[in-house]
């Protein structure tokens, strides 16, 4: 488990890597003279290896949840203040790239709103800010005893910190369902078919599970590349991850396929990454990769203590638990 969690994150660090010097080229350009390796400069004038806002907001989360024990919505947007303002959890010490709704959501939090209510809410502003930065509530929810309800409550409430529109926080609870069910041990397209089954109608409208028929209703497979769009918004960023993950086998070709997509290449490059990393592991990221991935060292002790937190919490649960018997 703690080798999965771990490739998930470094994967999506990797993911997003290899994105960001081409976010915004279209898909054509792409296609005719595809990326392959990691890269630099390009879109954001950055060195190869350098992560973008994707992994830094992922990282923020983790650190909150490290030092608190626990999920604290407050702190967790106090510390992407310190990104935004400060530029800490960044690659480079430098401050590139942030989704405008996300930087509405912390000025709305400097601004002396309640952290969950700081979020975007228009049908317009359901950009993939949220969906980018959810893994760790993810994790921390699979060592929880939280009831389904609750759960939801919390990705909900997770999603709302930058996007408060309920299309958004469905993409998210769609996204960790499929986490989870790769972690307890479901190949790529048994979790596909495990994540129709769910009942999403008893939290979510008919509306915005409409929005996802593609993934939660039709053979996702099928599509062809044509038929996969790869904007910012919600919909299309996990629709594009997860074709990404079930027409390809491996880790390397997923991201590749990802990437080549054009548009949000580092969140889709990101989110695609992370699936991925859960499924092939450590020994599925290209060593080459591994080595040009900026502060790997940070990223690697990071994601070690904040899984050791989270896992112990769950070691904790048992002694509670014999100690009843």
């Amino acid at each position: 488990m703690n080798e999965k969690m771990k490739s998930g994150i470094i994967g999506f660090a990797v993911g997003d890597a290899l994105g960001v010097p081409v976010e915004f080229l279209h898909r054509d350009i792409l296609q005719k003279h595809p990326i392959n390796e990691m890269i630099g400069y390009g879109s954001h004038n950055v060195p190869e290896g350098t992560w973008s806002d994707d992994t830094s907001l992922i990282f923020a989360t983790m650190d909150s949840i490290k030092e608190n024990g626990n999920i604290n919505f407050a702190d967790i947007m106090y510390k992407f203040t310190e990104w935004m303002n400060l530029a800490k959890y960044t690659a480079t010490d430098k401050l590139f790239d942030i989704g405008i709704s996300t930087r509405k959501a912390i000025s709305n939090f400097e601004k002396g709103n309640d952290a969950i209510n700081c979020g975007t809410k228009g049908i317009n502003e359901n950009g993939n800010g949220s969906l980018m930065r959810i893994l760790p509530f993810v994790y921390y929810l699979k060592f929880s005893n939280l009831s389904e309800e609750e759960k939801t409550t919390l990705i909900n409430q997770a999603s709302s910190l930058t996007h408060a529109h309920e299309i958004s926080q469905l993409g998210c609870k769609i996204y960790a369902d499929y986490v989870t069910l790769l972690l307890d041990g479901n190949d790529k397209e048994q979790a596909l078919e495990q994540l129709k089954k769910i009942d999403y109608n008893k939290y979510y409208t008919d509306t915005s599970i409409e929005a996802y028929q593609r993934i939660l209703k039709k053979d996702l497979k099928s599509l062809n590349i044509d038929q996969i769009r790869s904007s910012g918004y919600v919909v299309d960023t996990l629709e594009a991850s997860l074709w990404c993950t079930i027409k390809n086998d491996s880790y390397e070709s997923a991201v590749i396929t990802a990437v080549n997509l054009g548009e949000d290449t580092d969140t889709i490059g990101a989110i695609t990454g992370s699936l991925n990393g859960i499924i092939y592991g450590s020994k599925g990221i290209p060593e080459k990769w591994l080595n040009k991935l900026k502060k790997i060292d940070y990223l690697e002790e990071l994601t070690n203590q904040f899984i050791n937190v989270i896992k112990y919490k769950e070691l904790s649960k048992d002694l509670q638990g014999i100690k009843k018997r």
